[in-house]
């Protein structure tokens, strides 16, 4: 089959593009993080530039660091930024890139999945995206050969989705990543008070308290914490910050957290 890969759109901007330079600072958040001991079936992750939140999405991913051999697909869904559509977006590319390499997209997968009325490709979701992308590299860094099922949520009902999920939900070798960034540019007090009741309600795994304006990925937090539910899965609060901690002033702030899903008998 004739490949067809996404190129990367925000490297240069994001987080490096360089790759020398792009594995020190990726493997220096990684380095760290703490580890916790659970094996995580799904995390919670933002997705900003990596000044801003890259060391928030290290607490996440330093969870797979003992995990590299058993994960073999990963399951990637974040919210639209830059074009309004319905349902969820598959991408037509047989690989993703990123200065570390390529990665290809579990296709016989992706296909099954645009049988489902709320999913179909459409390139134009993905070509400039960030939420998926920046995930890429922190997966090439803990992982070793994996694939990956990258979706693009439109307009959709958290219900409509958490069905999707459930679909490809997997074993051991199936991680699902989530998304989201939190609160959008209130003063770091209020993103504070904002950031920490979603947090608490992300904990609780009760996704009705969770609205537009306190995560940019609302859907697909709300669509795992409906799936989590379902499944007895216990929450790992990781870090809850903003860019106020991290690189930038405190006048509007963006809020990031992290969280790890896992089996509580794992």
């Amino acid at each position: 089959m004739r490949q067809i890969v996404r190129p990367a759109a925000v490297a240069g901007s994001f987080y490096p593009d360089n790759p020398e330079r792009l594995h020190a600072q990726v493997s220096g958040f990684l380095q760290e993080a703490q580890v916790i001991n659970n094996v995580p079936k799904a995390l919670i992750v933002p997705h900003a530039g990596y000044i801003y939140s890259g060391s928030i999405a290290a607490s996440a991913y330093a969870t797979l660091k003992n995990q590299n051999e058993s994960i073999n697909r990963v399951v990637l869904i974040g919210p639209s930024h830059r074009v309004p559509f319905r349902g969820v977006a598959t991408s037509s590319a047989t690989h993703f890139s990123t200065p570390l390499g390529k990665i290809p997209i579990d296709l016989q997968t992706t296909q099954k999945l645009e049988r489902l009325n709320c999913v179909e490709p459409f390139d134009q979701a993905h070509s400039f995206e960030h939420s998926l992308e920046v995930q890429l590299p922190f997966l090439q860094e803990t992982l070793n050969k994996f694939s990956i099922i990258p979706l693009v949520v439109g307009d959709i009902n958290p219900e409509q989705l958490a069905e999707l999920i459930d679909t490809i939900w997997g074993g051991s070798e199936t991680l699902i990543v989530i998304s989201s960034d939190l609160s959008h540019y209130h003063d770091y007090k209020s993103a504070q008070k904002m950031d920490l009741a979603t947090a608490k309600a992300i904990s609780a795994l009760s996704p009705s308290t969770i609205n537009y304006d306190d995560a940019c990925g609302r859907t697909g937090v709300n669509a795992l914490l409906i799936t989590a539910k379902r499944k007895g899965l216990k929450v790992v609060p990781l870090d809850l910050r903003n860019s106020g901690d991290t690189a930038g002033g405190r006048d509007q702030v963006v809020g990031y957290g992290s969280w790890a899903f896992v089996n509580p008998d794992a």
